[in-house]
């Protein structure tokens, strides 16, 4: 299934959301967020915060692409007619129908206006629903508190933290919060929780 993803074009949207496959020449679009808002990548890994740094997070995300191993994608706002942010599904696992949902990250304008949920919706539907996932997995810093929050407000389920997992991008290291969405959840109460979320 992984190779089968790596060539398909998945394209994701609704009335406020558009998610289409990250490109090198999204640069252009997510340039200023590098220039002008650096705090967006404080619990990150990776730190697109340069015009060369995120070159390198482009190239990075292509070649995972490219090996099976994520799809990594950009998000588009309707509401306010420009790009917001990026995420991607990364360490797919076709034998066991698993897969993390992560890199996520959006501009400041964007962050708490509902966006977030309209696209967690459509990626978690497009994983259960056309991929066949039976786990969708999720990590964060576990002292990224606003993250987790997010999170576990559209469903996802804290199972416990890895300590001292590892690097924190600040010189020590972190212990990283383990949450995830099972597909009988799913379709038990997680889709129409989030359908109501969203329509509101």
């Amino acid at each position: 299934m992984s190779e089968l993803l790596k060539e398909t074009t998945i394209i994701l949207e609704n009335e406020r959301a558009l998610i289409r496959p990250l490109s090198v020449a999204d640069h252009e679009h997510l340039l200023p967020f590098s220039l002008n808002e650096p705090e967006i990548w404080h619990y990150s890994l990776t730190r697109p915060d340069s015009a060369e740094n995120l070159t390198g997070y482009l190239q990075a995300a292509m070649e995972d692409k490219e090996k099976g191993n994520a799809y990594p994608f950009i998000i588009f706002d309707k509401l306010t007619n420009s790009y917001a942010g990026s995420t991607r599904y990364y360490d797919i696992q076709p034998t066991y129908k698993t897969l993390l949902f992560g890199y996520t990250w959006y501009g400041g304008d964007f962050q708490g206006t509902g966006l977030n949920k309209n696209c967690k919706y459509l990626l978690l539907k497009y994983a259960f629903e056309d991929l066949g996932m039976e786990r969708v997995e999720f990590r964060a810093d576990n002292s990224n508190h606003r993250s987790i929050a997010a999170m576990k407000s559209i469903g996802c389920k804290i199972e416990g933290v890895l300590r001292n997992h590892m690097p924190d991008g600040h010189g020590g290291r972190r212990d990283s919060a383990i949450l995830s969405i099972l597909r009988k959840e799913w379709f038990d109460f997680v889709k129409a929780k989030l359908e109501e979320k969203i329509a509101s």
